[in-house]
């Protein structure tokens, strides 16, 4: 179901008698006669992108639906144009009549929504299934900055980190989660960090690991090591093995495009590659 959806007598009962708890749908009645309708009508739908997944903004259009803007208004006690029902589990849980400003909305709305972190890590779930995994760490990361204690937010955040190949923050947050949450879903994730950690040990890394310590200055087998260990999700060191190629050639092959693209396959705001960022102005300024 779409968040902004115009109410009809054809589907009237499937949008207000959703019972879903995690999920509010915001009632409006509304006219194109009245201005503040026209006006609050911008703030619903900044409110319908903000919670994609937890509200639906429901219009009554009071021109073209009268007589199923009658029924309901009678049921409301509607007094004034525009005026805003908030459902839950298919009830009303508040009315807010006449013009209101997106604070008093959205402070409305807090009321009876998820807790922020909750809506974010839903975002980021969305975004993981979606295959969008820096947009999905962003958020997972926006929710453990609002709640870091919240065991739900460190698993979801540590599943996100294993599947973007970031194992040791996915280490340290599995190791914070008090022993009373460890759950099934926790065991399954540490499981697939183990698994994650075997993949960074890889034969092959160690191989070259090995070739590169006792040949330091073949800069071709450093920029071999760089993509072996871009496939085994270990960026930093990636990146550490180019510079290394660039402090000595700045145009050796394809390394300063591998350093570049793997910094920009990290998710914005990453220290890791805000760090090479700079070390790399460091050598070209």
């Amino acid at each position: 179901m779409e968040n902004k959806i115009s109410l009809t007598p054809e589907n009237i009962q499937q949008v207000l008698a959703s019972g879903d708890p995690e999920k509010l749908v915001l009632m409006t009645f509304f006219s194109a006669q009245e201005p503040n309708c026209l006006a609050q009508a911008d703030i619903l739908d900044a409110l319908a992108q903000q919670y994609p997944n937890n509200l639906v903004v429901a219009t009554v259009d009071c021109d073209q639906q009268q007589m199923l803007a009658s029924q309901l208004a009678q049921q409301v006690g509607l007094q004034a144009l525009p005026t805003l029902v908030i459902l839950k589990g298919g009830a009303p849980v508040d009315v807010l009549p006449g013009a209101k400003t997106q604070e008093e909305i959205s402070k409305a709305l807090s009321e009876h929504l998820p807790s922020p972190e909750l809506i974010l890590l839903d975002q980021a779930k969305q975004a993981l299934a979606s295959g969008e995994l820096n947009e999905a760490f962003a958020l997972a990361k926006q929710a453990y900055g609002v709640a870091k204690e919240n065991p739900r937010v460190l698993l979801v955040f540590a599943d996100i980190c294993i599947q973007i190949k970031k194992v040791d923050e996915a280490e340290a947050l599995l190791g914070s989660v008090p022993e009373e949450a460890r759950d099934a879903y926790f065991t399954n994730l540490s499981s697939k960090l183990e698994q994650a950690k075997e993949a960074q040990e890889s034969p092959e890394l160690r191989r070259l690991l090995a070739e590169v310590e006792s040949t330091p200055g073949d800069l071709s087998l450093l920029c071999q090591l760089a993509q072996a260990q871009v496939d085994a999700g270990k960026s930093a060191d990636a990146l550490e093995s180019l510079f290394a190629v660039l402090r000595k050639d700045m145009n050796f092959g394809e390394a300063k495009k591998g350093y570049l693209d793997i910094i920009a396959s990290l998710p914005e705001g990453d220290e890791v590659a805000m760090r090479y960022r700079r070390k790399l102005y460091s050598l070209l300024y």
